[in-house]
């Protein structure tokens, strides 16, 4: 495997820096952990409101190019039809886009925001609270994923380049360097936000399980359940997008799909649904003002710096791993179907999900008449959610498998993307790659999670999310880079074909 490794010079630059970063953080944990807190904090206090204008700007950019005659353009052959059904094209989607996090925050942020107002509002408690969630889960986060995908799927299809972030700029940028870097950058970021999602994804799934069975599972637990979900995601990366990838990102959204239609029909649907259209028709509303953080609209930089900023640096570090899933699922869709598909279905998706949690929580709470933060846990928040309703054992477990399945569906494609990347931007990578990377994110998350155990006082999965909005700063930047080199290609394109 070294010997292999060796021979391609963008898997051993990538695997070296994680081995090396890996080492460096076990052997200087409190230096590491400040410094990268440090560093986080200083992006977040200096390039936070970027991070604002940007994702409303992808956002505009998206709607007019949509709406533009580049919409028109398919990626792929002229009469080609979708390699995908709608259906599994969205559950695709959805699944590695946003996957666990929809569980771990459904009933804990809905609530947060009731009791802590973002800013001053007319709007009732429970209102703002669905449109400031509504806010950091719905159209931003979208666009920053469909923007790579729009752009990553023209350079695929139309303009036959390799599957890297690198081949959006090549014709632009002669460097090698450069390109590498680009492509190293992005590797690293994936990965570490992979682990972020399997550490926070697994502390999850013990809490569920200590809930069920009142018991106190260790580190044992944690670290068998990362060694079940690596080891099924590499069995579903090996069979690829069609055998393995689809067959498990359908089982979630079937499975989400059951929970959240019996969460609703055994909930107060009048309120449900009043709240879900209530506070979605307030977002578009406010969305710009929300968006740019104008006068009463802006809940202050402390707010900002744990929610907002973070969240919208967490989605763009997310961005190219997801945005080139989506491309590489999308052959056969205009940019129009791709771009309205990617910020439209999944948004109002997830505005739905967070209405009947969040409405159905703020319902518990009002008969309680008294809230003593039963909710404030964001692992077990949800759990402790469904000891209020029938079957709640059933539920919980169910909810334990789901999360299960939604991390195992992050983990495989990201595997894919991953080894798309570094086996020469092959569409159908090498699967000794498959297994490379597959091995190297299990060995990097053990060892994480044993830093953990070792330092208690240390949060270390905390620490790695953090570093992701300091690897996300250099995307920020280069998204606009490529946005603006897209835009250039296509009116080039444009012109090449009128003549």
């Amino acid at each position: 495997m070294l010997k292999y490794i060796q021979k391609h010079t963008i898997l051993s630059i990538s695997v070296g820096i994680i081995f090396s970063c890996t080492l460096l953080v076990f052997f200087a944990t409190e230096a590491s952990y400040n410094a990268i807190e440090d560093a986080s904090l200083w992006v977040r206090n200096y390039f936070g409101y970027f991070y604002l204008y940007l994702g409303f700007s992808c956002v505009l950019a998206l709607l007019v190019i949509a709406y533009s005659r580049y919409g028109n353009i398919k990626l792929g052959k002229p009469n080609s039809k979708p390699e995908y059904s709608l259906w599994a094209w969205t559950a695709m989607l959805y699944s590695a886009g946003m996957g666990s996090g929809i569980l771990l925050r459904a009933v804990q942020e809905p609530v947060f925001m009731q009791q802590n107002p973002p800013y001053a509002s007319n709007l009732l408690p429970d209102t703002l609270a669905l449109e400031y969630t509504f806010y950091q889960w719905g159209l931003t986060a979208w666009a920053f994923y469909g923007l790579f995908a729009m752009i990553i799927g023209y350079a695929l299809y139309i303009r036959k380049k390799k599957v890297r972030i690198s081949a959006t700029i090549e014709d632009h940028v002669k460097s090698e360097f450069v390109k590498k870097g680009v492509d190293v950058i992005t590797i690293i970021t994936t990965v570490f936000g992979l682990i972020a999602a399997i550490g926070l994804g697994t502390t999850q799934i013990k809490g569920g399980l200590n809930h069920i069975t009142d018991s106190n599972f260790g580190i044992v637990t944690t670290i068998s359940l990362c060694v079940i979900i690596s080891t099924i995601a590499c069995y579903s990366a090996w069979q690829g997008v069609n055998k393995g990838i689809k067959i498990f990102s359908k089982l979630n959204i079937i499975v989400t799909f059951v929970i959240l239609i019996f969460v609703f029909v055994t909930s107060d649907i009048s309120t449900i649904l009043i709240s879900f259209a209530t506070a979605t028709l307030y977002y578009i509303i406010d969305f710009i003002p929300m968006s740019l953080a104008i006068g009463s609209y802006n809940p202050g930089l402390d707010f900002l710096t744990g929610w907002t900023f973070y969240y919208w640096a967490f989605w763009l570090s997310w961005a190219p791993f997801t945005g080139i899933f989506i491309a590489r699922i999308s052959k056969g869709r205009t940019i129009r179907q791709l771009l309205l598909g990617v910020l439209i279905i999944p948004s109002i998706g997830t505005f739905f999900w967070f209405s009947v949690f969040g409405a159905s929580a703020f319902k518990l709470i009002e008969e309680w008449g008294v809230y003593n933060n039963e909710f404030c846990n964001v692992f077990s928040s949800i759990f402790v959610f469904f000891e209020h309703y029938p079957y709640a054992t059933f539920l919980n477990i169910t909810s334990v498998f789901l999360l299960i399945s939604f991390l195992i569906t992050s983990v495989d494609s990201a595997v894919f993307v991953l080894s798309m990347f570094t086996d020469n931007g092959s569409k159908n990578p090498s699967k000794i790659h498959r297994v490379i990377w597959s091995v190297f994110i299990l060995l990097a998350t053990i060892a994480l999670v044993l830093l953990g155990n070792v330092k208690a006082d240390i949060n270390v999965l905390e620490a790695v999310q953090r570093l992701l909005i300091i690897t996300s700063l250099p995307f920020a930047f280069l998204i606009v880079i490529m946005l603006g080199y897209f835009i250039k290609d296509l009116r080039k394109n444009k012109l090449e074909k009128s003549k």
